[in-house]
């Protein structure tokens, strides 16, 4: 189908804010170049295919009247899909620890690449997803998107059924649900573009949030569903073919009630703008000590508690299994909007100096423990590293938005803020992609540790070590030097 796009009034940037914290702050900074506002909107124009012409959800009438419902019910369905993502990108985090009980004999190498490779290929699909909602449009994407999850959802299922299954196969499943860790750009990229500036933030807080909360309930689900009536073994693929009914009913569900934007543009040229600003390049790093080591110590805490405290891998709830590494993304998601919050009242600069600070003291205190063998300090220690985690992740993705306004090398150089809004929303979607790569490093380090050494304890001190990098490289740039220019802190 051939879409006239130039016959609407409305703009918008495709902004991927992985985990971005639920405040309105953000929004208004970097989310989307405003649309200009005008008193009499055109009237919303419904094209074959679920192709919506003249949006503009800057415009109040036009908002109150008809767009508030078409972005709501669109962003229930995106949040959904999403959510789905996220369980498909962590499952072989899950499935690997039962990988022996299954018949599989695999090194504990191997296991950490099946668990690091989801994390590599979704990192890298993020940057290219972004760019699918203004070529396919929301609706069409979302649904190309969740079928997609059928691929290594079935894969999953068919691998584990055979013990005999080579690695080489198992490694290309395990990689296709990368496919999940994808979704999260392209899902938020289409729901920028359907709410108003003043509304972007909450929006989008939400549409993450659920996605995030897929680790979660992937987690906890999982386990659960492989011990139900299996009878003292698991009942392995049970861990993909569970998820088969729910992808289904989301891309039925972006089919139905989902629909296209033509309003809906990229922005390629404002990403290669962006990567030309060294402050990305800073971010990026801080990125990846905030949301890198959420989403690399999620795919790794089952493998760990599995190792270190091999009798609390699982509790049996009747005749269930139940596994406490659902925790971990619990309180790491729930921590992001508050990081946030608290951003905004501390500045975002300190709050994410006071992240680092705090989880290199964590993880210190977790190697000093260790030799207690205390399972419940190890997890009450695990899960005060995962909320550190996402309170910095919160603040450091406020500070995108206010360091492109006030120092780069656009501001300085005078540019509008129409200008730097379109730099920062760039380059939040490419942060959050970098960031990702976390969820590879995290366990390939930990792997290297215990290749080398035999141990963990190595991996962990470097873990220390990089947060007091990132520390100093924060408090550096964004407080010496505000504290010297009196610009006031980021």
């Amino acid at each position: 189908m051939t879409v006239d796009r130039n016959a609407d009034a409305g703009t918008g940037n495709s902004v991927d804010i992985d985990t971005d914290p639920l405040h309105e702050g953000l929004s208004s900074s970097a989310s989307a170049q405003p649309s200009t506002r005008t008193t009499d909107a055109p009237a919303l124009e419904f094209r074959p295919g679920r192709w919506i012409a003249n949006w503009n959800a800057e415009n109040k009438e036009q908002w109150e009247s008809a767009g508030r419902t078409i972005a709501r019910r669109n962003l229930n369905w995106s949040i959904f899909a999403e959510f789905l993502g996220f369980v498909v990108w962590q499952l072989w985090s899950i499935v690997v620890v039962q990988l022996p009980a299954a018949g599989f004999t695999f090194t504990t190498s191997e296991i950490f690449w099946l668990i690091s490779m989801p994390s590599l290929v979704g990192a890298t699909l993020r940057i290219p997803y972004t760019f699918m909602i203004p070529r396919f449009g929301g609706r069409n994407w979302t649904i190309v998107s969740a079928l997609l999850l059928l691929i290594p959802a079935i894969g999953l299922g068919l691998c584990v059924s055979n013990p005999e299954t080579p690695f080489g196969v198992m490694l290309l499943v395990a990689a296709l649900a990368g496919f999940g860790g994808g979704n999260f750009a392209s899902s938020m990229a289409n729901i920028t573009f359907f709410y108003p500036a003043r509304e972007k933030g909450w929006a989008l807080g939400l549409n993450a949030a659920g996605g995030n909360m897929g680790a979660a309930v992937a987690q906890l689900a999982v386990p659960i569903a492989i011990t139900l009536l299996a009878v003292g073994s698991v009942n392995l693929p049970m861990a993909g073919w569970m998820w088969i009914p729910f992808i289904l009913i989301a891309a039925f569900g972006a089919w139905k009630y989902m629909d296209n934007l033509t309003s809906a543009k990229g922005d390629v040229a404002g990403s290669v703008a962006a990567l030309k600003e060294p402050h990305l390049w800073i971010m990026a790093l801080l990125y990846i000590g905030t949301f890198g080591s959420f989403i690399g110590f999620a795919g790794v805490f089952p493998k760990l508690i599995k190792d270190y405290f091999p009798a609390f891998s699982s509790i049996g709830v009747g005749t269930v299994a139940l596994s406490l590494a659902f925790l971990g993304p619990l309180v790491g998601s729930l921590a992001r909007p508050y990081g946030g919050r608290m951003a905004d009242r501390m500045g975002g600069a300190r709050m994410t100096v006071a992240a680092f600070a705090s989880m290199a003291v964590i993880t210190l205190t977790m190697i000093w423990t260790l030799p207690l063998k205390n399972f419940w300090l190890f997890l009450v220690l695990f899960l005060m590293l995962f909320t550190a985690s996402g309170f910095g992740n919160g603040a450091t993705y406020r500070m995108i938005p206010i360091i492109f306004a006030t120092s780069s090398r656009a501001a300085k150089s005078g540019a509008s803020t129409v200008q730097t809004q379109r730099l920062a929303s760039s380059a939040l979607g490419l942060i959050s992609a970098i960031g990702a790569y976390g969820g590879f490093v995290i366990p390939q380090v930990l792997n290297a540790s215990n290749t080398a050494s035999g141990s963990y304890t190595p991996a962990f001190y470097g873990f220390v070590g990089a947060y007091v990098v990132m520390l100093v490289v924060c408090w550096a740039f964004y407080i010496r030097n505000a504290n010297r220019n009196a610009m006031g802190h980021v």
